[in-house]
Formats: structure tokens, sequence, C-alpha cells
């Protein structure tokens, strides 16, 4: 069964505010963010300003699954994992 876009988005934001509390995360976690940020992207009812944060978010995600030190990753990008969680909330 199919999680609506506001669980989609929850999710989003529970990975996202993980990163920035834990300064650490997984492969899998960047993967999940990739696919979820594909999904609220092709969707209608997703606010427009939310879609340019979902490209950025999309963006660092893939930066992660490739990286070679994801928790340098992780945490080289504290303040803007804030930023996107707040601009989420403003507009979901």
């Amino acid at each position: 069964m199919p999680i609506n876009s506001q669980d989609q988005v929850n999710l989003l934001k529970d990975i996202l505010n993980n990163h920035q509390t834990d300064c650490c995360g997984s492969v899998a976690e960047c993967e999940q963010l990739e696919r979820l940020v594909k999904s609220l992207m092709i969707n209608a009812d997703v606010n427009n300003n939310v879609k340019d944060v979902l490209q950025e978010i999309y963006s660092y995600s893939q930066h992660g699954v490739n990286s070679t030190d994801l928790d340098q990753h992780i945490e080289s990008h504290q303040q803007q994992l804030s930023e996107w969680v707040t601009n989420i909330d403003q507009f979901s």
C-alpha cells in the first residue's frame, strides 16, 4: 500500500532531522531520500515552493550515495538540513 504525500513529507523530514541530529547516516537513507523526492516531485498536490527544496535535497542525497565519507558529507550540510526542514514545514 503506497503512502500518501503527507506521509512521504514526514518521512523525508524525519530522515533529514536524523542526519542533522546524529551527523551521520547511511547510503540506504540517501537512496530513500532520492525515492521520496522523486515521488513528491511528480505529485501535483505538492506546493511548487517545496519543489525547489526537493531538488536541493535530491542533489544532497545523490552526492551522499556517491560520497567516500558520508558522515563528512552530512556534517558539511548541517545548515542546509535545518533550512530544508524549516522550508518544508512552511509550505506543507
